[in-house]
């Protein structure tokens, strides 16, 4: 399996605004999910594209100093996280479902960067 970003996502103080600046720097499809699809909170589906690249999703910010973050496949979320730790690594949100998509983990590496762990699973509850 390629270890590639396979979600990422962006947090702001102010999503509308946000979302119209990558609407009209990228031309990309922005909108809100469905909150059945997205667990109940406000969450913003970003389509960059046909099938051009990487998708992505937006929301607002939950602490000043959130970014990016990028989600990276791996097969197992577990074990995946266990590597993290042993590499120096911090498990910074142990795993979470995102029911009937698929299980994440958020991360830290050992310079501070979050990043996602994303394991395919449609049985996720």
């Amino acid at each position: 399996m390629k270890r590639t970003i396979v979600h990422f996502e962006l947090a702001a103080d102010d999503v509308e605004k946000l979302a119209n600046f990558y609407r009209g720097v990228f031309d990309w499809k922005i909108e809100k999910a469905p909150m059945d699809d997205a667990g109940g909170m406000d969450y913003w589906m970003i389509d960059t594209g046909e099938g051009e690249g990487t998708n992505g999703g937006m929301m607002k910010k939950t602490f000043p100093s959130q970014g990016i973050l990028d989600y990276f496949a791996v097969e197992s979320v577990e074990d995946f996280s266990k590597k993290v730790a042993s590499r120096g690594g911090t498990v910074v949100m142990g795993k979470q479902a995102v029911p009937k998509m698929g299980w994440f983990a958020v991360c830290m590496d050992p310079e501070g960067n979050a990043f996602a762990l994303w394991e395919m699973d449609t049985n996720a509850a």
